[in-house]
This record gives structure tokens, C-alpha cells and sequence, in this order.
């Protein structure tokens, strides 16, 4: 246990002790699976390195390590899955100061960009080329998605009683962990939980599709059967290809649907909360180019507006 570990002990001993105590049964199994991946960083970057070594130098080196490996942001994500840990040592007296003081974080030149997203004209050819029979099918997941912004958990999690048709809404309480075998889990945060606005055209079709099934069992998983993202994002790739739109994944269609609502002019709030997002910074901060592009607009309108007062 932590208590009984010293300072000559090896960082990723600490590190490994640390996961157990703090973050097992506290955060999602995909958040605990960060910590344990870089916590095998740490194995392969640093398997000597003590407590009582582990200064400002010995963290930097670690960093440099692993971000010849990773893009900047990739580093300073797993900078930030150590800081905890690391402070936690030194409050205990394992680690002389903290090495974390002024790190520097590097890291591979960004791959190209890919599209994150369709625009409106795209979205509108691809889902025309949907094949949108009389049984469930990834395209009626994909339409489903693209209309309403939901994670690619949160979708595969969809009831049939989720629905309400009186009120034109979907209810989102839990998602589906395709990760780790299926089954329902809760949503990524209590801002998940929530209640999204369905058109009546959505509502008319998908009143048909689910009249027969049953009420409680997810409508896109079949009993018994493993889903994976990949298999949903080929079959959308596929159809980017056939409709002439760029290929976008799965997630994509989540961007495409944020970015349409901004760009209609629905305010930065609603979005946050459609999407389920925890904070309204987290829609900033994923969608500022286009909210940057919406501000140059106004600034244009302001500047016509002044003009025609003379």
C-alpha cells in the first residue's frame, strides 16, 4: 500500500499503488484505462527511476520520451495523467520538490487534419443515400446521430421506451459499454443525462421502426453480439464515398450536428446542453474555430450596421 511504500521505492511501483488507491472504482473504466497505459510509459520510459530521484531532469526526460512518440496535445494529456500522482508523492515527503515546476511540453509535428465534420449541403447528400428499410440498421443509427448529436455510446444505448412521441424528445440516462462486452452503464457525466428535442420527422419514422420491438433492450444491439466503432465507422465511411462528402467518422456526425446548430445561430448553452456536455467551456474550447468564424461574421454585420446610420 501507499503508506508503506519509501522513497527509494521505484516510481511506477508508487504510480501503480497510486491508480489503485485513488482512481479503481472512482472514474469510468475507459478514464482508469489512461491511467494504466501510462502508467506502462512509465515502465518502458523510466524502470530504474526512484521517488527519491525523480527531480525536474528525470521528469523532463520522461516527457521528452514519450512525446517522440506522441503530438503535443497527446503529451500533455499524459503529463497531466502523472501531476497527480507525482504531487500527491511529494505532499508525502517521497519526492524531494515537485519536478513538475515549469515542464516543458514537447511533441510530433500534428498529422494532417482530417474533416471532422460535414457541412450542411454534405450532411444533406449523405443522408439522401441512405437506405432506410423497415428494420433496424446502421443507417438508421447513423440518421439517428446525425439528428440528434448523441455519442456513439449514448446511441447504441437507445431503448425503444426512450422515445417519447407526445413530447418529441429521447431521453439519454445510460450508455452502452461496447468496449468491455455490452451492457448498460451510466452516462460520462450528470450533464449527460438529459432530454433532446426530436423533429417530427424523426418521430414519424422511428414510431414505425420500434412499434414491434422490445421496450427495454438497446434497438442497435443484437442479443448476444459484440458491437464495435469500427464496424459503424466503416459502414459510414462507405457511404460518405458513395454520397461524394468527405469521410468523417461515427463522432463526426456529433461535430456536424454541433457545428450546424452554431452556425444556425443557436446560442453556445444550448448546444452544451444538447450535446451533454459538462460545462459550457468544453463546447468552446471543441468548437472555437467555428465560433470564431461566427464572430467575424457579426463583427462584418456590426460594421455594415454602423455604415448605414450616415
Amino acid at each position: 500500500m501507499l503508506n508503506e511504500l519509501t522513497s527509494s521505492d521505484l516510481f511506477h511501483t508508487y504510480y501503480k499503488e497510486w491508480i489503485a488507491v485513488y482512481k479503481e472504482d472512482a472514474v469510468r473504466q475507459v478514464t482508469l484505462n489512461k491511467y494504466k497505459l501510462a502508467l506502462g510509459w512509465i515502465e518502458r520510459l523510466a524502470p530504474d527511476l526512484t521517488l527519491e530521484n525523480l527531480d525536474r531532469l528525470a521528469y523532463q526526460r520522461i516527457l521528452n520520451e514519450y512525446a517522440k512518440e506522441h503530438e503535443r496535445q497527446t503529451t500533455m494529456d499524459f503529463c497531466h495523467l502523472l501531476k497527480g500522482a507525482v504531487l500527491d508523492a511529494v505532499d508525502e515527503g517521497l519526492v524531494p520538490r515537485d519536478p513538475t515546476r515549469k515542464a516543458i511540453i514537447k511533441g510530433k509535428a500534428p498529422r494532417p487534419k482530417k474533416s471532422r465534420y460535414l457541412n450542411q449541403f454534405e450532411l444533406h447528400k449523405l443522408l439522401a443515400g441512405l437506405n432506410l428499410g423497415q428494420k433496424i440498421s446502421w443507417e438508421w443509427f447513423i440518421l439517428l446521430v446525425a439528428k440528434t448529436g448523441l455519442r456513439f455510446s449514448e446511441a447504441l444505448a437507445i431503448t425503444p421506451v426512450d422515445f417519447d412521441f407526445t413530447k418529441q424528445t429521447l431521453s439519454v440516462s445510460k450508455t452502452w459499454d461496447y468496449k468491455n462486452g455490452g451492457g448498460f452503464v451510466p452516462t460520462k457525466n450528470r450533464s449527460s443525462v438529459r432530454k433532446v428535442q426530436i423533429d417530427w420527422q424523426l418521430i414519424v419514422q422511428f414510431s414505425v421502426l420500434i412499434k414491434d420491438l422490445p421496450e427495454s433492450e438497446p434497438m442497435f444491439v443484437k442479443q448476444g453480439k459484440k458491437v464495435y466503432n469500427s464496424t459503424a465507422n466503416n459502414v459510414l465511411a462507405r457511404l460518405c464515398k458513395e454520397a461524394g462528402v468527405p469521410v468523417i467518422p461515427i463522432h463526426g456526425l456529433r461535430h456536424t450536428h454541433a457545428s450546424l446548430l452554431l452556425f444556425a445561430g443557436v446560442s453556445i448553452a444550448s448546444v452544451a446542453k444538447r450535446l451533454g456536455h459538462a460545462s459550457m467551456n468544453t463546447t468552446e474550447k471543441t468548437y472555437l474555430h467555428i465560433i470564431q468564424e461566427l464572430e467575424n461574421k457579426d463583427v462584418d454585420l456590426v460594421m455594415r450596421s454602423l455604415t448605414s446610420l450616415i
